[in-house]
């Protein structure tokens, strides 16, 4: 990826019609009419669900909970349904390749959240703030690598993401067969090397530690700790 690609894609997103358009204006009437379409066709053709209005506004409401711990309850009290409506309008949605949500990595080496789960979206362009998108952005591109090598090569692997009850955070970990290979710290500029990053690197046996930016500096941190650009980061993917 070229860094001209790379801001191309990061603003319009990676779905084709935005993409070769590379225009704001025909951007925002193609996210109205993807949500409008997925919920009143693709997802009324599926599922019996009677309140699509409600299901049209929960859709539009997810890219503000991107990168965050996901709660059913909070959409729940929005919407006035109960959590149990939600998850399963997530889910229609998960289905339907709108949004997809990752689990977190536990080890007994850390006090580790168990049950939160992060959500992204297929279309990251959808995402005003910056350092969301990029997060959401490189979460994508981890998830494709993981259905690669799942669906291709035959490991099973899986992408999940670091936490422990402090909220000390690494945005991503992926698996392969059920070991860690490495973890990715997603950061908009090139900054200083997340402390997160560091207190976790000496609790769990991880091979390779990532801090990804926008930027163009690559900088080696310790053997096993580097920050790259995310173009970089992608070429180092290839050889993992």
């Amino acid at each position: 990826i070229s860094s001209n690609n790379l801001k191309t894609i990061f603003k319009f997103g990676g779905f084709p019609e935005p993409l070769i358009f590379q225009d704001e204006t025909e951007l925002r009437r193609w996210h109205l009419q993807r949500i409008s379409k997925l919920v009143r066709i693709d997802l009324r053709d599926l599922e019996n669900v009677s309140d699509l209005d409600k299901v049209e506004l929960l859709a539009e409401a997810l890219a503000s909970k991107v990168g965050s711990p996901f709660s059913y309850k909070s959409l729940a009290e929005d919407l006035e349904v109960s959590d149990k409506t939600v998850k399963r309008w997530v889910q229609i949605l998960d289905s339907l390749y709108y949004c997809y949500l990752i689990s977190p990595f536990g080890t007994s080496k850390i006090k580790a959240v168990k049950k939160s789960q992060k959500l992204y979206l297929w279309d990251w362009s959808q995402i005003e703030d910056p350092g969301f998108r990029f997060e959401n952005m490189v979460a994508t591109h981890l998830l494709k690598l993981c259905d690669y090598w799942q669906d291709v090569l035959g490991y099973r692997s899986e992408l999940r993401y670091i936490r422990d009850e402090t909220g000390k955070e690494v945005d991503f970990v992926v698996l392969k067969d059920r070991k860690p290979v490495f973890a990715v710290k997603c950061k908009l500029s090139d900054t200083d090397i997340s402390p997160a990053l560091l207190a976790f690197k000496d609790k769990i046996e991880i091979p390779r530690w990532y801090q990804v930016h926008m930027g163009t500096r690559e900088r080696v941190v310790s053997p096993n700790i580097s920050v790259l650009p995310f173009e970089k980061f992608c070429q180092e993917l290839e050889l993992i």
